[in-house]
């Protein structure tokens, strides 16, 4: 009796919470602006008829006719949910939601449609809060590390850009450093790239390091791929105003003065004790010289008279 009152209690939580006995394939979770595309998983031979719904809504279709091919509102008229946001490929008949929002959750039912058969496949969309850009402050000469945040799969793209220039790239256990000229002149060996994470590190940086940075990860399988894109705001800050020097630029600077400075009271003080020397020296000279020219007949009478005044 037990045993039966929570079965009941468990379906009547299923039937609460709006289980409609529909089982989805494939679970998708994205972020706000983030681009996905669902694959079919066929080659279409134009015999074929795929058609994508959204919430029960057909929101794009194709098929040998080329007139019965639409997306979105051509689809259904009044129907501008995507606004021109879905593509689809006419190879496979995939469809690519691109700058998704998260009204843009939900489920995504396809139907193929043959001669001889059918098939349907459930996708379960769930759009996530989109993650702001992250702010790296570093002061000159320091190292940054610009981490993803994300397991790396073998199968992903990732694409590191700095103010639109590609400065590193990361395919399957490929990878890429300053192919172009523009970046190699700034960067030159100063770009490290982890291959497990996709994290880029910089080193040794420069305040003409400041700027945005944008990673590019697409993640690849057999049902889906989405093309995710991450931002960094790096701030490089602490170079001594106007001298354009970083700090251990300046602290070498610093230390050559003093260095300089000390030669210079060393040489003072030797010079000064030089002098010191030379002038006693003189001085004693002079005083021996005095005592050894003095006229014997002079001392004599002077030695007479003070016999005689005593």
């Amino acid at each position: 009796m037990k045993l039966l009152f929570n079965l009941l209690s468990v379906i009547l939580f299923l039937l609460d919470n709006g289980v409609s006995g529909v089982v989805s394939d494939v679970l998708v979770s994205v972020r706000e602006g983030d681009s996905v595309t669902l694959h079919t998983g066929v080659q279409t031979d134009q015999q074929e008829e795929i058609k994508w719904y959204f919430k029960d809504t057909r929101i794009a279709q194709i098929s040998g006719d080329l007139s019965k091919t639409c997306t979105d509102v051509e689809c259904n008229e009044g129907t501008e949910r995507f606004r021109d946001r879905l593509k689809l490929d006419h190879q496979t008949g995939s469809l690519t939601i691109t700058n998704i929002t998260n009204t843009d959750s939900g489920l995504y039912e396809l139907k193929i449609i043959s001669s001889s058969s059918s098939s349907d496949k459930i996708f379960s969309v769930t759009v996530n809060g989109v993650s702001a850009a992250e702010q790296d402050e570093v002061k000159e000469g320091e190292s940054v590390t610009l981490d993803p945040g994300v397991t790396k799969s073998p199968n992903d793209v990732m694409t590191w850009h700095f103010n639109d220039i590609l400065i590193a790239e990361i395919t399957g256990e490929q990878s890429k450093i300053c192919t172009d000229d523009q970046c190699d002149e700034r960067f030159r060996d100063r770009l490290k790239l982890d291959h497990q994470t996709g994290s880029l590190n910089i080193t040794n940086t420069r305040t003409t390091d400041s700027g945005l940075y944008k990673l590019q990860i697409r993640i690849i399988s057999s049902s889906f791929s989405i093309s995710r894109v991450k931002r960094f705001n790096v701030t490089v800050t602490g170079a001594v105003p106007g001298s354009g020097l970083s700090p251990a630029a300046v602290a070498g600077v610093c230390a050559a003065v003093a260095v300089v400075l000390l030669l210079a009271a060393v040489v003072v003080v030797y010079r000064r004790r030089r002098r010191y020397s030379r002038a006693a020296q003189n001085d004693s000279d002079v005083n021996n010289s005095d005592q050894k020219d003095y006229p014997l007949n002079k001392i004599q009478t002077e030695a007479a008279n003070e016999t005689v005044f005593h």
